[in-house]
């Protein structure tokens, strides 16, 4: 970043997480990411810089290993005028949803990320003029917990997603429950892979946005947003999906273009060839754990048909959901049975608090620290050693569990045949596409106990208000039965 020509005009309000909060550049595309912290909490520049190196260091030696290069962009740590920063907080102020006002971007230190906007990313010359529909899914854990050590016998039968709906539409987090079910978009079976894409697109949550040259034109920011508005979304991308067709407005052409956005993300997603080490963790997706969520409502009325769920048709090795599966499987114990190991390394650190460097809890995040990840071992020897391993794993699963996907699309020309790049079919055009991941911050150490108090906040909210529901009615129904009267006649 050149410091004489940063104008805070030039810079408009992009989105934001819990950590992070990003602006993008009105003509190039880049964005910049800074991070958030509480009012009362300082930390200084020095701290935040290696904050920030630290995230670089972790997407380029381990992600970027996992995933595959093409996948993942690091970006780099960049230092800005200090009024620049402040000038460009005060003018975003007024866009940022209100819910996330509870944390303030960081004006004092100058640093911040750079990095590819890949809602505009322009992979290949020729889409340089062309328009881009950017679709950004935040797909979350797509199995069920496989590790003998899950004591609740719910979480064999229903997936973290599904249970931890009706904990957030009771808090008012979200209006209704999501029929989106991640193990469906998992599956590899395209009917339930478009199930779940259709579902999130109905409520939509935090889990999809929909990008048309950079700015966001459907998504969702909190249970105060307005109904989705597929005829509203359907304007906008039928240019994309039916050029020059005589297809008149109304429902049949907004059902006929959803259709088409489905199924061409579903091609995209089952395709891809860049090469990661994530094929080498050989988890398998075979007898770990059930391959359908009893909670899914594909599932569920399936059920109610007397028709069995469609398992998988398995995901191709090298598409980016296999991979983000794989890694998400180094949380090979659940919260249940990694929490024991957690306190171990707690108590290790509270006896020798200057090993905490040596143990790598805070980085570096090196090639030694991937290496580290690789052993897959189960059999706990009682060390500190193997607690650490897993504690590890356990974050980076989880990291893997909470990243976005990014689908970026630009329209064919009909004499571009000959170029050489990723190519999709629609019914009625083609289009380029380039496929990436973001939201790869290594989950912190410190927010293992938040996660197990949360886990079995989720697992007894839906044990006693879902299931003891499901239960009553099926009492009911038994009750019911008990006045029936069977009678006899002689032949």
């Amino acid at each position: 970043m050149e410091e004489g020509k940063m104008d805070e005009n030039e810079w408009g309000y992009h989105g934001e997480g819990n950590k992070s909060l990003v602006v993008a550049h009105a003509q190039r595309c880049v964005v910049l990411r800074f991070l958030k912290f509480p009012p009362n909490r300082k930390k200084t520049s020095e701290e935040i810089f290696q904050h920030l190196q630290n995230i670089v260091d972790f997407g380029k030696n381990v992600m970027k290993e996992f995933l595959g290069e093409n996948y993942v962009h690091c970006g780099e740590v960049v230092q800005l005028p200090l009024e620049f920063v402040k000038q460009l907080c005060l003018k975003i102020q007024s866009e940022r949803p209100e819910s996330r006002c509870d944390k303030d971007l960081d004006t004092l230190s100058g640093y911040a990320m750079c990095l590819p906007n890949l809602t505009r990313l322009q992979t290949y010359r020729f889409a340089e003029h062309r328009p881009i529909l950017c679709v950004e899914i935040k797909p979350k854990c797509g199995f069920i917990p496989f590790s003998s050590d899950v004591t609740h016998e719910m979480k064999h039968k229903v997936c973290r997603y599904c249970m931890h709906q009706h904990l957030k539409v009771a808090t008012g987090k979200w209006r209704q429950i999501s029929r989106y079910c991640p193990l469906d978009l998992y599956s590899g079976n395209k009917q339930r892979m478009h199930f779940a894409l259709k579902s999130l697109l109905q409520e939509a949550q935090n889990n999809l946005k929909i990008f048309k040259n950079g700015e966001l034109i459907y998504g969702c920011k909190d249970a105060r947003s307005p109904v989705a508005d597929w005829s509203e979304l359907a304007h906008h991308l039928k240019p994309f999906f039916f050029p020059s067709n005589g297809l008149a407005s109304g429902p049949h052409c907004t059902r006929a273009v959803i259709r088409e956005l489905v199924h061409v993300i579903t091609r995209v997603l089952l395709s891809g060839s860049d090469k990661g080490r994530a094929g080498t963790l050989r988890l398998g997706l075979g007898p770990q754990g059930p391959r359908v969520c009893e909670a899914s409502p594909f599932s569920r009325s399936l059920r109610c048909q007397g028709k069995n769920t469609p398992e998988r048709s398995g995901l191709p090795k090298g598409c980016l959901l296999y991979k983000t599966l794989q890694v998400q499987m180094l949380d090979l114990l659940d919260i249940e049975g990694l929490y024991p190991l957690y306190s171990r390394v707690e108590r290790y650190l509270e006896e020798f608090p200057e090993e905490r460097k040596t143990l790598q809890i805070d980085g570096p995040y090196d090639e030694a620290f991937y290496q580290k990840l690789l052993d897959l071992s189960t059999e706990d020897d009682g060390t500190v050693a193997f607690a650490l391993t897993k504690v590890q794993q356990y974050r980076v699963a989880m990291t893997a569990k909470d990243c976005s996907i990014m689908i970026a699309l630009s329209p064919c020309l009909q004499d571009a045949s000959s170029d050489q790049r990723p190519v999709v079919p629609s019914s009625r055009s083609r289009f380029a596409f380039s496929v990436s991941v973001l939201d790869l911050d290594l989950k912190p150490y410190e927010s293992i106990p938040h996660q197990y108090k949360l886990d079995g906040k989720i697992v007894n909210y839906y044990s006693k208000t879902v299931c003891a529901k499901d239960n009553a009615v099926m009492s009911t129904r038994f009750k019911e039965s008990e006045d029936c009267t069977l009678v006899l006649h002689k032949v």
